[in-house]
C-alpha cells in the first residue's frame, strides 16, 4: 500500500504548495466581492467559509469520485497517477480559476465568463453547451437515485408505491424544483454540509477498512511500480479512455458550472484557495481512496465482472470495510450524492439562462419563468427513461466527453485571462493543451463519438496522432493570438 500512501501525501502537500502557487498567480486581493456588493438574498448570499467548502464539495462530487474512480480501477493502480497529478495540476487549477474568474465578473455563469476572454462566438456556443450539459446532469442524477430507491425497498420486502421508480422520480423532481427556486442559503446552504460530512466519513471508513483488511491479508493492494501497465481485462486503452472515465476524480468541466454558485457567496477572494482548490483536492482524495479500494478488493477483472463503479460495487465495498454502518452510509452516498449534484445542476442551468437573457432573478415570477421549462425538460427526459422510452445510458455516455471538453474550454479561457493580466499563463496552458489532446483523442475513436463509424472505433492509429496534432494546433493558435495582441 506504499504507492497509495505516497499519492495521498502528494495530494495533501500539493494543496499547500502548488495550490498556493496557483493562488499567488491569480493574485486575490481585498476588493469587495459580489456576495457583499450585490447581496440579493437569493443567489448572492454571504456564507461562512466552512460551509462554502462543504457545499462546493457536494456541488462538484456527486457520484463522480466514487463510481468514476472505481471504474478507473479496472486499469489497475496506474489510475492513482491520473487522480493525483490530474487533481493537483489540472482539476484543482480548473476549479480555482472557474470560481475566481466568475467572482471577478460579478458571479457570472461560466458561459458568460468564457465569452469575456474567448469572444462572443464562443460565449454563445458555451451558453448552449452548458445548458444542455446541465440538464443532462440533472436528469441522470434524478433517474439514478429513483432507481436505487426502488432497488433498496424491493430488497427489503417493501411493495406498492415504494417500489415504483416513477413515484421516487416525482419526489426528487419536486425537491429539485424547490431547491432551484428558493434562495441558496435556505436548502442548499443548510443540508449540503450534512451530506458533505457524510461523504467524507464514508471515504474515511472505507480507507480504514481497506488498510486494516490489507494488513490482515484479506485484500491485496497492487503496488504501482510492480504494475505500471494497462491491467484492464478487456485491453481498453489507457489513453484516453481512463482519462475520460475518471472525470470528477481528477478534472471535470461540470465543476466550472457549479463554481459560480459559490463565487456568489464568497466574503473574501482569499477564501478561494480553500473553497475551490481545496474542495477539488478533497474530491481527489476521496477518488484515490475508492480507486485503491477497487484495486485491493476486486482487482481489474473483478470490477469488470460487477460492471465497474455502480451501486452494487459500492454497496459491497462499504459492507466489507465497515459492516452494517457501511451499508447505511453506502445507500446514503449513492442516493444523496447524485441528488445534491442534480439540484445544483438545474440551479446552474437557471442562472446560465438568466445571465444569457438578462432576466432579474430576485423576482419570483422571473425565477418561475426559468424553473418551469428547465425542470420540465428534465422531467420529460426522466419520465421517458423511467417508462422505457429513452435509454438512460444514451443520456449518460455523452456526458463524459462533453464534461472534459468543457474543462478544456474553461482552461483556455483562464489562459487568455492570465495573458491579458500579464501573469504566468502556462499554469493553465499546460493542462489546457493536455485536456485538448485527451478530449479530441477520445472523440476520434470512442463508440459514442466518431467510433459510431466502424473505421474509427478504437482506431488508435488514427486517434492518437490526430488528438495530439489537434492539441498542438490549439496551443499554436493560442500563442499566435497572444503575439498578435502584444503587437496591437
Amino acid at each position: 500500500m506504499i504507492s497509495f500512501f505516497i499519492c495521498l501525501a502528494i495530494l495533501i502537500v500539493g494543496y499547500f504548495t502548488y495550490g498556493k502557487f496557483v493562488e499567488n498567480t491569480f493574485g486575490p486581493d481585498d476588493r469587495e466581492t459580489p456576495a457583499v456588493a450585490i447581496n440579493d438574498g437569493v443567489d448572492y448570499v454571504v456564507l461562512p467559509q466552512w460551509k462554502l467548502f462543504l457545499v462546493q464539495l457536494l456541488n462538484i462530487a456527486g457520484l463522480g469520485p466514487i463510481f468514476g474512480a472505481l471504474t478507473g480501477a479496472e486499469w489497475g493502480p496506474v489510475v492513482f497517477l491520473w487522480i493525483t497529478f490530474g487533481t493537483i495540476f489540472a482539476g484543482a487549477v480548473h476549479d480555482y480559476f472557474s470560481g475566481m474568474l466568475s467572482e471577478r465578473n460579478n458571479g457570472d455563469s461560466i458561459s458568460e465568463v468564457t465569452g469575456i476572454y474567448l469572444g462572443k462566438t464562443m460565449k454563445n456556443i458555451m451558453r448552449v453547451f452548458a445548458v444542455i450539459l446541465l440538464v443532462m446532469v440533472g436528469t441522470v442524477f434524478a433517474v439514478g437515485p429513483a432507481g436505487l430507491l426502488k432497488v433498496l425497498f424491493t430488497n427489503n420486502g417493501a411493495g406498492g408505491v415504494l417500489v415504483n421508480p416513477v413515484f421516487w422520480l416525482t419526489i426528487i423532481l419536486v425537491y429539485y424544483f424547490i431547491a432551484t427556486f428558493v434562495a441558496v442559503d435556505k436548502i442548499i446552504g443548510r443540508i449540503y454540509p450534512i451530506f458533505g460530512i457524510c461523504l467524507i466519513i464514508m471515504a474515511i471508513g472505507v480507507c480504514f477498512g481497506m488498510i486494516t483488511g490489507t494488513a490482515r491479508g484479506e485484500y491485496v493492494m497492487p503496488e504501482l511500480w510492480d504494475n505500471f501497465k494497462n491491467m484492464h481485462p478487456n485491453g481498453t486503452p489507457i489513453w484516453s479512455f481512463m482519462f475520460i472515465t475518471v472525470a470528477c476524480g481528477a478534472i471535470s468541466g461540470f465543476h466550472s458550472t457549479q463554481s459560480p454558485i459559490m463565487a456568489r457567496c464568497l466574503k473574501s477572494e482569499k477564501q478561494g484557495h480553500f473553497v475551490f482548490y481545496g474542495a477539488m483536492v478533497a474530491e481527489g482524495v476521496i477518488a484515490l481512496i475508492w480507486a485503491a479500494a477497487g484495486c485491493a478488493i476486486y482487482g481489474g477483472a473483478g470490477l469488470v465482472e460487477v460492471g465497474g463503479g455502480n451501486a452494487t460495487s459500492v454497496y459491497e465495498i462499504c459492507s466489507k470495510t465497515m459492516g452494517g454502518i457501511g451499508i447505511a452510509l453506502a445507500m446514503l452516498g449513492v442516493i444523496a450524492c447524485p441528488i445534491t449534484s442534480g439540484d445544483t445542476a438545474f440551479r446552474s442551468a437557471r442562472l446560465t439562462l438568466a445571465d444569457w437573457i438578462g432576466l432579474d432573478q430576485t423576482n419570483k415570477v422571473n425565477r418561475l419563468k426559468l424553473c418551469i421549462p428547465v425542470l420540465g425538460v428534465g422531467a420529460i427526459l426522466g419520465y421517458g427513461n423511467t417508462l422505457g422510452f429513452i435509454d438512460y445510458s444514451i443520456i449518460w455516455r455523452y456526458f463524459s466527453w462533453t464534461n472534459q471538453t468543457l474543462a478544456m474550454i474553461v482552461l483556455w479561457s483562464a489562459s487568455m485571462y492570465l495573458f491579458k493580466e500579464k501573469k504566468n499563463y502556462w499554469v493553465t496552458v499546460v493542462p489546457a493543451t493536455f485536456m485538448s489532446a485527451v478530449s479530441l483523442t477520445y472523440f476520434l475513436m470512442a463508440p459514442e463519438c466518431l467510433g459510431l463509424i466502424p473505421f474509427f472505433k478504437n482506431n488508435t492509429t488514427v486517434a492518437y496522432p490526430g488528438g495530439i496534432i489537434a492539441a498542438v494546433l490549439f496551443l499554436v493558435l493560442f500563442l499566435r493570438a497572444t503575439k498578435k495582441a502584444e503587437r496591437a
